[in-house]
């Protein structure tokens, strides 16, 4: 029986009680099989095995949630907004994993329920894509959907990484923006597309954009070349101030785990990047500024720090 719902897992994400129940397994097994943590129950009515679950990010996690959800409806239903940009590959930073988000294709209201919404909304030719066997919103739509749903700051981060994956471009949100004029909560979604930009290349790096905007700071310019004493490109700072003299550095996790080279320890990483840093301010004749996470919540303090560097640089 295992390997059949295995085989459930693999082509649907998970299995439905209906399923267990078809190869015998009623109420008291079913539990029983939860119980002692051989089956993981997903929401009510779905589930997969325990060995599949182990390990999975909350990421996957959450498309096996958004699966279930598909799995279970009554109607043709797609996935959108978050759950839509989940399927796309998007970091979903800060974000309700618990609520997946429907569009009906039909265009009538559906109801909400406990970790389940759903939208309607005028769908054109194009907006949905089948996706891993899953009806989802293309990534301009569900771009433009996250607007409806997040503050200006969340939506810069997705629409930031569906620009610079390549998988739309500016022209493309614009456009179907431009088609987007009756649709409710979209009051912020000019300022967004304004503000998204995709050379950012992480999401510390968009919120470290969104912080210079909300507190009046110069715009960097993300992702910048330096350039060595024979016009060759020898490194890239994460953002930069060109006519202020000032570079940028995001130290977060992920990226020192991207350079971090196999076997080598943790010290060596941050002395070779004192030794790029010191690189680079000898050929530009800039200074360095470096921002970790924790910067990002003191949005104040941090603005300080930068407007700072900026008049010594003055002096």
């Amino acid at each position: 029986m295992d390997e059949i719902l295995e085989r459930i897992c693999g082509e649907h994400g998970v299995f439905l009680r209906r399923e267990a129940e078809a190869l015998g397994c009623h109420d008291h097994a079913i539990a029983k099989a939860v119980r002692s943590g051989v089956w993981i129950r997903v929401r009510r009515g779905a589930y997969t095995l325990t060995h599949l679950w182990e390990g999975l990010s909350l990421a996957a996690r959450y498309d096996l949630l958004s699966r279930a959800v598909v799995r279970q409806s009554q109607t043709v239903v797609a996935l959108s907004h978050t759950s839509a940009l989940n399927q796309w590959g998007c970091p979903i930073w800060d974000t309700d994993l618990g609520e997946v988000h429907l569009t009906r294709p039909d265009g009538k209201a559906g109801r909400r329920e406990a970790g389940v919404r759903q939208h309607r909304g005028v769908v054109l030719d194009g907006d949905l894509i089948k996706r891993q066997g899953v009806l989802v919103t293309n990534p301009v739509r569900a771009g433009l959907e996250y607007t409806t749903v997040a503050d200006v700051e969340h939506s810069v981060v997705e629409i930031d990484d569906i620009l610079h994956r390549k998988l739309a471009t500016t022209a493309d949100f614009r456009e179907r923006y431009s088609a987007m004029t009756h649709w409710p909560d979209t009051l912020t979604t000019d300022l967004v597309l304004r503000l998204a930009d995709g050379r950012s290349e992480s999401v510390g790096e968009t919120r470290i954009r969104f912080l210079c905007w909300r507190q009046g700071l110069p715009a960097p310019i993300p992702n910048y070349p330096i350039l060595d004493e024979h016009g060759r490109e020898v490194a890239r700072v994460d953002l930069a101030w060109p006519e202020l003299g000032l570079f940028l550095e995001f130290d977060g996790k992920v990226k020192y785990e991207r350079l971090q080279k196999e076997g080598e320890r943790a010290s060596d990483l941050v002395v070779r990047e004192k030794q790029r840093e010191d690189m680079i301010c000898r050929l530009t004749g800039w200074r360095c500024i470096r921002i970790v996470w924790a910067d990002l919540y003191t949005p104040e303090r941090t603005a300080a720090r930068i407007r700072a560097m900026f008049r010594n640089l003055a002096v």
